[in-house]
């Protein structure tokens, strides 16, 4: 049955008020707010503010506790620590992936995400059992998000014998991403590591996302590197480096020719602009033409108890760690937010899928500031989250 209305009242981006015709899940027409009485079957937006949903970029839900009594955390000092520290936790705990990433999916897609890159772990000892379980949940949710994979070797790739022959099973399952971790930190082999990466990318026609935590000059020297992997297998626009720590630890001028050479091969870079490290420079990586989004990473696991799953704060931290108080520069954070992190981000236009936020501001700035519980979110036309909860649970 053909499903119509008129969106009423409306500022897409804090720009004047407009009404927006929803047919059959997409937007058919948008004209200036009229003062017409609304009619049987029209919504009243009641001049909030329309925007583009949210899009997490880097997250770790098979390895969240959400949901689980308050455990303290327990990780030595070291990412080898904390990477020891996660498996024994996760051993321990008996609520299967299902009822853990699925109750924090569902806290996301409440506050608006309904696109995400969710990066899942894989390794001899837990086989395809993580990748599985995350098939099966993104299928559930299949018609109200898109949600593509990253398989993650996160206990190391060259240094773990059968890794690389797992993660080839990973990718015929259809995952949609190969992942890499720290070249030289984890598996004190960055040119095999890569080699790897890339091969089997360039095997299955998929892209690349590499997490970075290599500090200082080695980090740096990596990100070359990498450049050069992604220049030799042609996978421009195809690669992502998550975390780069270290471009936010030298001298602009020794950051500038590799800022250039990102920006040439469409690299992007993902933060989830972490408070304890340095984070990679957002504007002036942004003046440069390299694409920063965000991303939540660890959402109350076993690396921190931190993070909620709203973008929304995710942009104001991004704002907060680099004083960022203009509207253009709100903006930007937002942008990060949301159309840096697709390759076919949602629009507000005639013809697109009627996917949106209606939230109580005025400006993006104001959206990225107050961070207002009180949203609904519209997947196709259809209202599917409203103040923080999702409308149909499906746990």
């Amino acid at each position: 049955m053909s499903h119509r209305y008129w969106l009423r009242n409306v500022h897409p981006f804090g720009n004047a008020a407009e009404d927006f015709l929803i047919h059959d899940g997409r937007i058919a027409e948008r004209r200036p707010a009229s003062a017409e009485a609304l009619q049987s079957g029209d919504i009243d937006g009641a001049g909030q503010l329309l925007l583009p949903p949210l899009v997490e970029s880097h997250c770790h839900l098979d390895k969240t506790l959400w949901g689980q009594p308050w455990r303290p955390n327990s990780a030595g000092p070291t990412l080898k620590d904390y990477i020891a520290n996660e498996r024994r936790v996760l051993r321990e705990i008996e609520a299967p992936i299902a009822a853990r990433a699925g109750a924090l999916l569902e806290q996301c897609i409440a506050r608006g995400s309904l696109t995400f890159r969710c990066h899942v772990d894989i390794d001899p000892e837990l086989g395809l059992r993580h990748v599985e379980a995350m098939m099966a949940l993104r299928e559930s949710y299949a018609d109200l998000i898109d949600m593509q994979f990253v398989v993650f070797p996160q206990t190391g790739l060259i240094s773990r014998p059968g890794t690389l022959e797992l993660m080839r099973e990973a990718m015929a399952l259809g995952v949609e991403t190969v992942g890499g971790l720290d070249p030289c930190g984890i598996d004190d082999d960055p040119i095999a590591q890569l080699d790897a990466v890339f091969s089997l990318a360039a095997e299955f026609g998929r892209g690349v996302d590499i997490h970075l935590h290599d500090k200082g000059e080695l980090g740096l020297w990596q990100i070359a590197r990498i450049a050069d992997y992604t220049e030799r297998f042609g996978l421009q626009g195809r690669v992502m480096i998550s975390h780069a720590y270290c471009l936010g630890m030298a001298p602009w001028s020794q950051v500038e020719p590799l800022a250039a050479r990102l920006a040439a091969l469409k690299i992007s870079l993902m933060s989830s602009a972490p408070a304890d490290t340095p984070v990679p420079p957002f504007l002036a990586l942004r003046e440069a033409g390299v694409n920063l989004c965000l991303g939540s990473d660890g959402i109350r696991d076993a690396w921190s108890p931190m993070g909620n799953g709203d973008m929304l704060e995710r942009a104001m931290l991004l704002a907060f760690r680099f004083d960022l108080c203009k509207d253009d520069e709100l903006a930007a954070a937002f942008g990060a937010a949301t159309a840096n992190g697709s390759p076919a981000p949602a629009r507000i236009e005639v013809g697109a899928p009627a996917d949106f936020l209606l939230l109580p501001a005025q400006t993006l700035g104001e959206a990225v500031v107050a961070r207002p519980v009180q949203r609904q979110v519209f997947k196709a036309g259809r209202l599917i989250a409203e103040n923080g909860r999702l409308l149909e649970s499906r746990l």
